[in-house]
């Protein structure tokens, strides 16, 4: 049963966590840059540690909190002291832009991706919003061969903010040429994609792949892409 806005004629998706795998590329590139350099680091160990710290970085470059350059250096810096693996700072920075050279060279997708860009993609126009680095985020798409699906591509470069500010919605969707009332947001952040589009005044959808518990009323969710087909 749909039970989503019936004005709906544009899909705008987030691309890492949600079409992209963030966490099992991630994983690939990082494995790839230690072999080339030689590195004795336990995977397991140094991704129990990484994922949350990226995760925190991310939430506090969202903020503006901290830059770009803070962001890649410091969550490595983090993992590392953790681990209380010795190496210094110029190498962080080193293997810092080597995993960014690799990691979009990887192009997993969660399962479902295709078959439901294709299925919306019959019935809607289909956008990309995401937080992501405009080279890194084009080189994802392109290498796991899914740009055709998207006439529009906002990154928070372009935008000048990010998401959640309700002026990357607005950039969108004047990029997309469409309007709030007739736009839905689906994403795996609950702040950043999911409030950040009600609040903007998009419909929202969260893909919660993980089942984490959600403490926010009334937030449409789907657990795996397909779920998508109840709503659009």
């Amino acid at each position: 049963m749909n039970t989503t806005n019936s004005n709906i004629t544009d899909v705008f998706f987030d691309l890492d966590h949600t079409l992209w795998d963030f966490e099992r590329n991630s994983a690939l590139a990082f494995e790839t840059v230690f072999k080339m350099q030689d590195l004795a680091i336990n995977m397991i160990d140094f991704l129990s540690f990484y994922v949350p710290i990226n995760r925190e970085y991310w939430e506090r470059y969202r903020k503006d909190e901290i830059t770009q350059k803070e962001l890649r250096f410091g969550r490595l810096k983090d993992t590392f002291d953790l681990l209380e693996f010795v190496i210094d700072d110029a190498s962080i920075v080193n293997l810092s832009e080597q995993y960014i050279h690799y990691l979009p060279k990887y192009n997993h997708l969660f399962d479902g991706t295709i078959e439901i860009l294709d299925y919306l993609k019959a019935k809607y126009n289909l956008h990309i919003i995401t937080n992501g680095f405009a080279e890194i985020q084009e080189n994802k798409l392109n290498n796991s061969y899914i740009t055709h699906y998207f006439k529009s591509i906002t990154n928070s470069e372009m935008a000048g903010v990010k998401k959640p500010n309700p002026l990357i919605f607005d950039y969108a969707l004047d990029l997309a040429k469409t309007k709030k009332e007739n736009s839905i947001m689906i994403g795996d952040c609950i702040e950043a994609d999911v409030q950040g589009a009600l609040d903007a005044g998009l419909d929202a959808i969260l893909f919660n792949e993980n089942k984490e518990p959600v403490t926010t009323k009334n937030i449409k969710q789907v657990n795996h892409l397909l779920e998508l087909k109840k709503y659009l």
